[in-house]
């Protein structure tokens, strides 16, 4: 049985008087929210808790009173444990069921309910009973007493100092717990993207470190020059919800925006009985303010937090407005601000990823003729013509649509197919845009691809649209094109081949070689035409009608123009060095080669290295070449005469020549086109357009040679109608350097023969 209950003894120091209480207590539970000290008393004796209660019932312990529960016995009181909250003090007698009951009901107190806050103090009526030191050691006890030894007075101090023990201890929980919610809050918040998401995030982890009900806003104020702006609704949360991001004034709520003006003019917190303004120190001359209305006053611990809260918070609102920065210039056009090509990309991925890709269609809107009006009325005014384009494309053909601008004037349209209709895109460009005043008339050109049918990626679906886009502008400018496979196969082998193309001519598998150009006269050779060839590793031969155009579209024409030059001015020299020293070396250059600002300059120093003689060395270019922009040509054409070179005109009579320009081109030779000799023995046609050219050039005093010439009665009628000079397979094929030697060298010994 457990010891009898001493009553608390009469102490002339303490001057204690004791009163049992004759009423049974009854174990209550008072809310966690009311205001007072929570004393749980433990103990199978009835006297005891009444004597207890009596002694510490009307006192005030750091200005709160204290309300009791209680438990007879270790069991009832381990199933309280489970429900109550807030127990500051438990007094536990140690001596209950058994003897030692109370120590296990501590070691489940501490280590099964995880109750590291609640104060214990040991009594028990039996002095000895527990080693005080191992039991203090091993169970966080407060303190250990006898009953004997409680008297009111030391009752009411240790009670007092396990209180305010307990309230030391909470309150560095509540630190540890709001510095750790402080921590989880900023990377909670790092983790949101843009100054939005960031802001209302900043709400809602405001009002989780003060365990209330999210209510309020943030707004940002600009103050550039020293000279405040109106403060504008970032975030807003609660009752404030109905507030749209914008402006806010005192008219949408005086209390609020008078709060939140002061907080801004102070440069600090402010903290009143039932709201709390925060200040979030910026960069850039921009604050933010936050507005929390609040259900109860906060407390010192709250305030603590908050100072720490909003430093954390005015570091991430700087480091979120950089970073959307930096999303928006990656991301986003900076003129038009909509997405640019790397957003688009990712739409296009996610649209080809989802339902809407069966239907939907991807537009290039390419602007013509864009970058003559932006060099005639300027980059400012080419700006605002862009800007006016954008708008138009987006408020015209629907909000549902993206529209995106990939740079340059080409923008594009991604949607349902009925929409990014090609009809309806190129009416847009039927009103003129006006801008400052005055109207500019727009035209696109556009290029198709419908999602559903393409197989790839969004960049894929880009690319194809391009590819698109270039067939439409070569084909019909202000029209449309859309991509199919057959156009796909055709890029790609394009590319296949420019990648062989830029190989095969570091390998040296492309080599020249030199076809006679023949007099009709005595049939001796007079010169030869340079002509470049491709022989891969395999054998086979890449004919230069389909590896020239790619190599005038890479821009590896100009490497390769320039080897072919320097190639036959060498042959040039060794043919001379040989004895052949009237012979005219004639080389192919290309549109882009001969347009090159380099051009003249590798023409001269070609002919400085080798030392070949210039008034041997003859330049063809095309008929349809000389023909666009002559007047440009014409200047080109006499600094090139300046080096001491001859100019033909190869391909003559498929370009439609204009005589008034053949006469001011200083051409030196006119080139027969081959189908022309071609046709020289099947009609009266060709034959009057072979006619014609012969003598075009003798009466402009221009020499006149024939290509493709393969039989004799070919070459009569040529000699008949007056050519001097020809070359074709009826006089030599195309040979190599060695070859050509060869062949000339036996052909003067025939001559001497």
């Amino acid at each position: 049985m457990p010891a009898p209950i001493t009553p608390l003894e009469h102490n002339k120091d303490d001057h204690d008087d004791l009163v049992f209480l004759e009423e049974h207590p009854t174990p209550t539970s008072a809310p966690a929210t009311r205001n007072v000290w929570r004393v749980m008393i433990i103990d199978d004796d009835e006297d005891v808790h009444s004597t207890t209660t009596f002694a510490l019932g009307n006192l005030d312990m750091q200005h709160r009173p204290l309300e009791f529960v209680h438990a007879y016995s270790a069991a009832q009181a381990r199933d309280m444990l489970k429900h109550e909250q807030e127990i500051a003090v438990i007094l536990l007698d140690v001596v209950m069921e058994q003897d030692d009951a109370g120590l296990h009901l501590v070691r489940y107190i501490r280590e099964t309910l995880k109750l590291a806050d609640v104060r214990i103090i040991l009594r028990t009526g039996q002095p000895g009973y527990a080693p005080e030191i191992d039991a203090i050691r091993d169970f966080d006890i407060n303190d250990y007493k006898t009953k004997s030894e409680l008297t009111r007075i030391k009752l009411f101090t240790t009670v007092t100092a396990a209180i305010r023990s307990y309230e030391q201890i909470r309150s560095i929980s509540a630190s540890r717990r709001g510095l750790n919610q402080i921590v989880h809050a900023s990377t909670q918040l790092m983790a949101l993207h843009g100054v939005q998401n960031f802001a209302a995030g900043v709400l809602t982890q405001i009002a989780d470190l003060l365990s209330v009900k999210a209510d309020g806003l943030l707004c940002a104020q600009e103050c550039p020059d020293g000279r405040c702006r109106e403060l504008m609704v970032s975030a807003a949360a609660g009752s404030y919800s109905r507030l749209p991001h914008g402006q806010i004034t005192a008219a949408d709520d005086e209390r609020a925006v008078g709060a939140m003006e002061r907080t801004l003019e102070q440069r600090r917190n402010i903290y009143s009985h039932d709201f709390v303004t925060l200040y979030f120190a910026g960069k850039a001359s921009r604050d933010f303010v936050a507005f929390l209305q609040l259900p109860r006053p906060i407390t010192d611990i709250d305030e603590r937090l908050l100072e720490v809260f909003c430093s954390n918070v005015a570091v991430g609102l700087d480091n979120v407005e950089l970073v959307t920065h930096l999303h928006n210039a990656a991301f986003y056009d900076q003129l038009s601000k909509l997405p640019n090509r790397t957003r688009l990309v990712e739409i296009l991925d996610a649209t080809l990823a989802g339902p809407a890709r069966d239907d939907a269609t991807l537009s290039l809107v390419d602007l013509d003729h864009f970058a003559e009006t932006n060099d005639a009325l300027g980059h400012q005014f080419g700006d605002l013509l862009l800007l006016a384009v954008a708008g138009r494309l987006q408020s015209r053909l629907g909000q549902q649509l993206t529209v995106a601008r990939l740079g340059g004037d080409i923008f594009c349209v991604l949607g349902d197919a009925a929409q990014v209709n090609p009809a309806m895109i190129l009416a847009l460009f039927q009103t003129p845009f006006s801008i400052d005043g005055q109207d500019v008339q727009l035209s696109a050109t556009l290029g198709l691809v419908r999602l559903g049918e393409h197989d790839g990626c969004g960049a894929d679906a880009l690319k194809d649209a391009d590819i698109a886009l270039k067939r439409a502008k070569t084909q019909q400018r202000a029209g449309h094109f859309y991509f199919s496979r057959s156009m796909g196969v055709e890029i790609r082998e394009r590319v296949r081949m420019m990648h062989a193309l830029r190989t095969g001519f570091g390998q040296n598998q492309l080599f020249v070689v030199y076809q006679p150009q023949i007099d009709l006269t005595t049939r001796r050779p007079v010169g030869a035409e340079a002509l470049l060839r491709w022989q891969t590793p395999d054998g086979k031969f890449i004919s230069p009608d389909r590896f020239i155009p790619i190599a005038e579209y890479s821009g590896l024409i100009i490497e390769l123009g320039e080897w072919v030059l320097r190639t036959a001015c060498r042959e040039l020299v060794l043919l001379r060095e040989q004895g052949h020293r009237d012979f005219m070396m004639s080389v192919n250059v290309s549109q882009v080669q001969f347009r090159h600002p380099r051009f003249l300059e590798m023409l001269s120093q070609a002919l400085e290295d080798t030392q070949a003689p210039p008034e041997y060395i003859e330049l063809e270019i095309t008929e349809s070449m000389a023909m666009e922009e002559p007047d440009l040509l014409i200047k080109m054409l006499w600094q090139v005469k300046q080096t001491g070179v001859s100019i033909a005109i190869d391909d003559f009579g498929t370009g439609f020549s204009s005589l008034s320009y053949l006469q001011r081109l200083q051409v030196d030779r006119l080139k027969i086109d081959r189908a022309f000799v071609t046709e020289i023995t099947g009609s009266a046609r060709g034959s009057s357009i072979a006619e014609m050219v012969i003598q075009l050039g003798r009466n402009l005093g221009l020499a006149v040679i024939a290509e493709g010439v393969e039989d004799e009665r070919q070459a009569q009628i040529l000699q008949a109608l007056g050519c001097p000079l020809a070359q074709g397979f009826l006089f030599a094929r195309p040979m190599t350097a060695a070859a050509l030697i060869g062949w000339l060298n036996n052909d003067v010994l025939e001559g001497a023969a």
